[in-house]
């Protein structure tokens, strides 16, 4: 089966054609116009059986589903938890059901891989009367990479579920904890804005600075949110878009607040590392993924410098390297990989799986 997976960040769309389950080309395009970027990606890819789309949030969804136009309602109203992606997500399938009408268009979450979250970490603290209907809750995101990341240690590593730590590094940042196949913490929360400091939004932060600014400045809830997810992070802290690599290059010439984010960054990982180890009974391995690990090796092995107390070390020369591959050494207590994302390869079994059932 030939599968063009379309995985819609916030200003750009990964595009990839999936046959028979190997990845076989990959493009990437600005996501401005998402009837432009649509357009790119079926015409690259002409001639395919069907379209698996990455949405960050499905809501209560435990797995994937076959787009309809209602569905796609559904999930547009879900665009508030996740402001960055959702609406490009939403707007994308739309492009497709109009450029190619017929062409089945199958939708992948995020969330549903934390679906099955243990109630002690995916209930907040908050009155039951705000919680009993079960939708304010840690949905957790960056679900299919984390899926990827599982599905290969299991392959590489040779031990009956495993218990690992997934650690996805990219503009959006996670840890996730993860039993076997099944998700048992997570970083990320109700929103994709818990967790460690991103690239231009906040991370976890005190309720209650966020009450005291809006009640101080005054500011209003769109001020707030799109402080929160636009003008934080690395952003915030150093003054610039929050690319990485440009504030390690200010880093490395001596600017204080470049060092100041980067030292941020790095112990709010580290952090969310050491909170996600102890929903584990053991590590067996940690996963590095996402473009940071894939761009940025050095800072992997600055990461990891502080995470001896885990058992977790790196060896930089092989940090280096390219491909799924193992970046600890030899000896070390616990094995650590270097990993693509690889969600473009989970979409494609997502729409096989569905098509499959379909056809029975």
């Amino acid at each position: 089966m030939r599968v063009l997976s379309l995985n819609p960040g916030s200003s750009s769309l990964k595009s990839s054609l999936v046959a028979d389950g190997r990845p076989v080309g990959w493009a990437a395009v600005s996501l401005d116009d998402a009837h432009d970027a649509a357009r790119q990606a079926l015409d690259r890819w002409s001639t395919v059986d069907t379209v698996a789309v990455r949405f960050v949030h499905g809501g209560s969804r435990t797995g994937p589903v076959r787009l309809t136009p209602d569905v796609v309602d559904a999930l547009e109203k879900l665009s508030p938890f996740a402001p960055l992606h959702q609406p490009q997500a939403v707007r994308l399938a739309r492009e497709v059901f109009r450029l190619r009408p017929g062409l089945p268009v199958i939708a992948s979450f995020d969330t549903a891989f934390h679906s099955r979250l243990p109630e002690e970490a995916s209930r907040y603290a908050l009155p039951r009367e705000w919680t009993s209907q079960g939708r304010l809750r840690r949905y957790g995101f960056h679900g299919l990479s984390c899926r990827h990341a599982a599905r290969r240690v299991t392959e590489l590593f040779g031990v009956e579920e495993p218990r690992l730590l997934c650690c996805h590094l990219g503009a959006g940042v996670s840890v996730t904890a993860i039993r076997g196949d099944r998700s048992v913490d997570t970083s990320m929360g109700f929103t994709p804005l818990e967790g460690p400091a991103m690239a231009t939004r906040s991370g976890s932060v005190d309720p209650g600075l966020v009450l005291h600014v809006m009640r101080t400045a005054p500011m209003s809830v769109e001020a707030m949110e799109d402080a929160l997810y636009h003008r934080s992070g690395l952003a915030g802290m150093t003054g610039t878009d929050g690319d990485l690599r440009a504030v390690l290059a200010r880093e490395a010439a001596g600017d204080p607040d470049a060092m100041s984010a980067v030292a941020v960054y790095l112990h709010r990982i580290r952090r969310e590392i050491g909170a996600m180890a102890a929903s584990l009974d053991r590590i067996d391995a940690v996963v590095f993924t996402g473009g940071v690990t894939e761009h940025q090796p050095e800072l992997i092995a600055r990461l990891a410098g502080r995470l001896g107390v885990f058992g977790i070390s790196v060896d930089p020369a092989r940090c280096l390297g390219d491909g799924d591959r193992v970046i600890s050494p030899d000896d070390a207590p616990v094995t650590v990989f270097a990993m693509g994302t690889g969600e473009d390869v989970e979409l494609a079994r997502d729409a096989e799986a569905v098509l499959s059932v379909e056809h029975v």
